[in-house]
C-alpha cells in the first residue's frame, strides 16, 4: 500500500483537506440528490471565473445542452469538446465551468462543454449518445477540427465515443484526464492506492456494473476503450494519470495498447497527485503543472505539428 505522508506533498494535503471539508469521503454513500448538492457546492467553492476576454453561450446541439466558450481574437479552425467528470452521475455545465474557460483561454481554440445526461436516471448510453450529437452538431456548424478531451468519467465518454468515429479524419486528437477506461478490475493501482484520498475502490467498484452492459461477442455501439479488440486508426492521445488514484493504470495501459496498434500515444503520471486535481490548479504547485501539461497537449494537437513526450514536460 502506498505511503500518502511521503508522496504527498504538504500544498496536495491542504487541497485534499479543503475538498473533504466539502465533499466528506463518506459522500457516496449518500442519496443521489444529496450527492449532487453537495458535489455542486463543492465545485462552486473552488471556482475561479473567466479570464479576462474569454465569454460563453448555452446552446442547444442537436438538443443537447451544450456551453460554447469563445476567446477575443481567437485560434481559428479548431474546436475542443469537452466532457466533464463526476462518476456519471453529478456535475454539468458549471461544474468545470472555468476549467473549459480556462482551456478556451490559454489555446484561443473554440471549447463546447457538453451536459451529458446523468444515471441512474439514464444509460451511459444516453450519455454516450448527447456526446455524440454534440459532436455531430459541433461538426455541422463549425467545420473545425476537433480535439476530444475529458475528466474522469468524461474521459471515459470521450474515448468511447471517440473509438466508434475513428477514421474521419477530423477528430485530430484526445486529452484525457485522470480518465476511467475500462471494466473494474483488481491488482496495480487499483490495489496499491485502494484506500487513496479523493477517490477510494470501494468508490469505484461502486461503478463496475457501469461496464457490463454489452453483449457477449458483439461490438457495441461505443466501444469500452480498455476493452476494445481495435486500437487501430485513433487520434494523437495523451492519457493523463494521477499517481494517487485507483485508476491511475488505465491511462498507462490505453496508451501503451494504442502506440502497440500503431497509433501515437502519451503517458503522463502526475506524480504525488490525487484523482480531481483540476481543481487545485491555481492553489498547489503540481497540480497547476500538470494542468500547465494539459493545455500545452492541446495547444500542440491543435497547431497539426509533429511533436514528442519532451515537448509536453
Amino acid at each position: 500500500m502506498a505511503d500518502y505522508e511521503k508522496l504527498i506533498d504538504a500544498e496536495t494535503w491542504g487541497f485534499i483537506r479543503q475538498t473533504e471539508g466539502w465533499y466528506p469521503p463518506d459522500t457516496f454513500e449518500k442519496g443521489i440528490t444529496e450527492q449532487r448538492r453537495i458535489y455542486d457546492a463543492m465545485c462552486r467553492a473552488f471556482f475561479r471565473g473567466y479570464p479576462d476576454g474569454v465569454s460563453a453561450t448555452d446552446r442547444r446541439a442537436n438538443g443537447v445542452p451544450v456551453r460554447h466558450y469563445q476567446r477575443d481574437n481567437p485560434v481559428v479552425g479548431v474546436s475542443v469538446l469537452y466532457a466533464h467528470g463526476g462518476s456519471y452521475m453529478l456535475g454539468g455545465l458549471d461544474s468545470h465551468d472555468d476549467v473549459c474557460a480556462e482551456i478556451c483561454d490559454a489555446t484561443g481554440f473554440d471549447v463546447v462543454s457538453v451536459d451529458y445526461r446523468l444515471m441512474p436516471e439514464h444509460s451511459r448510453l444516453d450519455a454516450q449518445d448527447d456526446y455524440q450529437n454534440a459532436l455531430n452538431w459541433l461538426r455541422a456548424t463549425r467545420g473545425h477540427k476537433i480535439i476530444t478531451a475529458g475528466d474522469s468519467a468524461g474521459g471515459f465518454i470521450s474515448a468511447s465515443v471517440v473509438h466508434a468515429n475513428r477514421g474521419g479524419g477530423d477528430i485530430i486528437g484526445q486529452v484525457l484526464i485522470y480518465p476511467g477506461l475500462g471494466s473494474m478490475d483488481v491488482g496495480g493501482s487499483m490495489d496499491e492506492h485502494a484506500n487513496a484520498p479523493l477517490l477510494t475502490k470501494a468508490e469505484v467498484m461502486c461503478l463496475k456494473d457501469i461496464f457490463g452492459d454489452n453483449a457477449p461477442g458483439k461490438r457495441p455501439k461505443y466501444p469500452v476503450p480498455l476493452d476494445d479488440t481495435d486500437l487501430s486508426g485513433l487520434p494523437v492521445t495523451v492519457a493523463v494519470s494521477a499517481q494517487c488514484d485507483p485508476i491511475a493504470d488505465h491511462s498507462k495501459i490505453y496508451a501503451r495498447a494504442i502506440n502497440a496498434a500503431g497509433g501515437t500515444a502519451y503517458w503522463l503520471e502526475d506524480t504525488g497527485l490525487v484523482h480531481g486535481h483540476l481543481r487545485a490548479r491555481h492553489t498547489v504547485k503540481r497540480a497547476r503543472a500538470s494542468f500547465d501539461r494539459v493545455l500545452r497537449a492541446i495547444a500542440l494537437i491543435g497547431a497539426g505539428h509533429p511533436f514528442d513526450r519532451a515537448d509536453l514536460k
